[in-house]
């Protein structure tokens, strides 16, 4: 995803000088962090930015949207992916793939992930916000899914279970690297663990068959003895044939 974006998602234009949509991310969490969340207005923010109010929604709906300003791209990133991917490849892979492009969007700028999960965590706006975005990523995960397993008796299930499984791995590798301070090196082992969890767990081959390694049959012995027989002798017999079965 190297499109001449800056760590926030801004383009920068040649000089050095963070564009206007850079501004603004940055004087609005100077402002969130300094006042709190609620506190701030957006005359407060493009004040500080010194630009003016229609500039402001020219880029951001809402306050709450410029505390996700690169999520708007990461979903059009994911769909591109899946829709070059439509026909290809086992389908709980790429789905996995597709989510790593959000791991890799928080990883860009750590220190800025970090201050959003901090801002987040305190402002039930903000929570309630992040969940809906969370859901847009799942249903772009599900419609994929959907499409791939189409004429499988199980597909929208399968589908929609497969989509939850592969947010809730993201989300709990994320979390935790949030919380350990996001050091960069550590995001992808994290990542990589969780999501290897979810193909091990639901992929499929190009058959159709599941993925995770087969079980061999458990033996059963069926021995057949009068109701009197003493159990040290049925105990003797079971040993018995079971030796045998292993020395053949």
């Amino acid at each position: 995803m190297s499109d001449g974006q800056g760590p926030n998602g801004g383009v920068g234009n040649g000089s050095g000088k963070p564009s206007m949509r850079e501004a603004l991310i940055a004087a609005a969490f100077e402002l969130f962090l300094e006042r709190g969340f609620e506190q701030t207005t957006i005359d407060d923010i493009v004040q500080l930015a010194g630009v003016g109010r229609r500039s402001f929604f020219r880029y951001f709906p809402s306050k709450e949207d410029v505390v996700f300003p690169d999520h708007e791209r990461c979903l059009a990133d994911m769909t591109e992916l899946l829709e070059q991917r439509a026909g290809d490849g086992e389908p709980v892979t790429q789905v996995c793939d597709a989510a790593r492009l959000v791991m890799r969007m928080y990883a860009a700028d750590p220190a800025f992930s970090v201050k959003r999960y901090e801002l987040t965590k305190s402002v039930p706006a903000l929570r309630a916000h992040e969940l809906s975005v969370v859901w847009r990523y799942e249903h772009t995960l599900a419609d994929y899914l959907r499409r791939r397993f189409a004429g499988w008796s199980d597909g929208t299930l399968r589908a929609d279970v497969i989509a939850a499984s592969v947010v809730a791995a993201h989300n709990n590798a994320l979390r935790s690297w949030l919380r350990a301070g996001g050091k960069r090196e550590d995001v992808t082992s994290r990542m990589n663990h969780a999501l290897e969890f979810v193909q091990q767990s639901w992929g499929v081959t190009t058959d159709g068959t599941s993925d995770a390694p087969a079980q061999e049959p458990e033996e059963v012995v069926v021995l057949i003895a009068k109701r009197r027989t003493p159990m040290w002798r049925v105990v003797r017999e079971i040993e018995s044939t079971l030796d045998e079965s292993e020395r053949n």
